[in-house]
């Protein structure tokens, strides 16, 4: 442990790290390594710690890698999306960790084999998630595990941290809504940002063969006034934005209620934080994937005779609660 917070002090005294950093980097590493030690796996983490601080501070701070509206996972010359996944895989405890609805992940692979796509409407817990999902998948699902696009905010291809994890995935990098007035002034140049995201799903849609991940929470789930996580109400425009755009592609898309509970293994903070860097507590835990059957976005109970505004959001609640109930069934 020594070695590599010393290594943290030296990279601050040379500047390369600012205090709230240099805290946030040193908090990781200490419970990282704790965590580690608790499930007895310890061999690789000065490697992968040494890493991490290599890719921050080497690649990030001093020359901070640009993401485009849409990014493709690298994996040579380095690979970071074995990376991000050899970094998380050693807090999953795989023995109690479970996958729900096989049946429909089966109908998914057969969907996207044909050539159509798929659109995962899910909750979010966790900064790891993509990583999660994929570690719980890299068997069964080898080819979906690493294909998957993520729909990602700003915070992840902007915090010094989280961006060599994000290197690694595929990603329509775009601003969420809470965060899209903040500041005010950069409003008009978020907005021209996701307009080209959404132009350039429109065209991978047309593709095919595309299944992606969307939380249209657009945030992280975070404990209710009695300490229960609970899932993040879905926003009505961000599922009809995606909802529009599938109509409009070439190719059918489908639509599957995904559900996550993988909160305990990195609770986010217990407050949405504008200013990047938050403090990372990390631990080994079972996690849990449920996915639900098909919707049919159209015709769903409780959508007869509804105008079209209604219907967005009468919606937007059928799909929250279809995640809530498998929510309340993963233990």
């Amino acid at each position: 442990m020594g070695d590599v917070l010393k290594d943290l002090d030296a990279y601050a005294k040379k500047g390369l790290l600012n205090t709230r950093l240099l805290n946030i980097i040193k908090d990781l590493y200490i419970n990282y390594t704790q965590a580690l030690a608790e499930v007895s796996v310890h061999q690789q983490h000065p490697d992968l710690f040494n890493k991490l601080l290599e890719l921050v501070i080497k690649e990030q701070l001093q020359h901070p890698y640009q993401f485009d509206v849409f990014h493709r996972s690298i994996r040579y010359p380095f690979d970071y999306y074995q990376f991000g996944l050899d970094f998380i895989r050693p807090f999953i405890d795989f023995t109690h960790s479970k996958i729900l609805g096989l049946d429909h992940l089966q109908k998914i692979q057969q969907q996207l084999q044909q050539g159509d796509n798929v659109i995962l409407l899910a909750n979010h817990q966790t900064e790891p998630d993509p990583q999660i999902i994929s570690l719980l998948l890299e068997k069964i699902a080898p080819e979906l595990a690493t294909d998957m696009i993520f729909v990602a905010g700003h915070r992840v291809i902007s915090d010094p941290l989280a961006i060599p994890m994000s290197m690694g995935r595929n990603l329509l990098c775009i601003y969420s809504k809470k965060h899209m007035n903040y500041p005010p002034d950069k409003k008009a140049e978020k907005v021209a940002h996701n307009q080209r995201t959404m132009k350039k799903m429109g065209e991978l849609l047309n593709e095919g063969h595309r299944c992606i991940y969307v939380a249209p929470s657009g945030g992280r789930d975070r404990p209710n006034a009695n300490g229960e996580v609970e899932v993040a109400p879905f926003d009505a425009q961000s599922i009809e934005l995606f909802w529009l755009m599938a109509q409009q592609a070439e190719r059918p898309t489908h639509f599957y209620p995904l559900t996550l509970r993988t909160y305990a293994l990195m609770p986010p903070p217990k407050q949405v934080e504008r200013e990047l860097g938050e403090k990372r507590l990390i631990k080994f835990t079972p996690v849990y994937l449920a996915f639900g059957e098909e919707i049919d976005m159209d015709h769903f109970p409780g959508s007869q005779g509804l105008d079209k505004k209604a219907k967005r959001q009468k919606r937007a609640e059928y799909i929250w609660n279809k995640v809530c109930q498998d929510y309340a069934t993963i233990t």
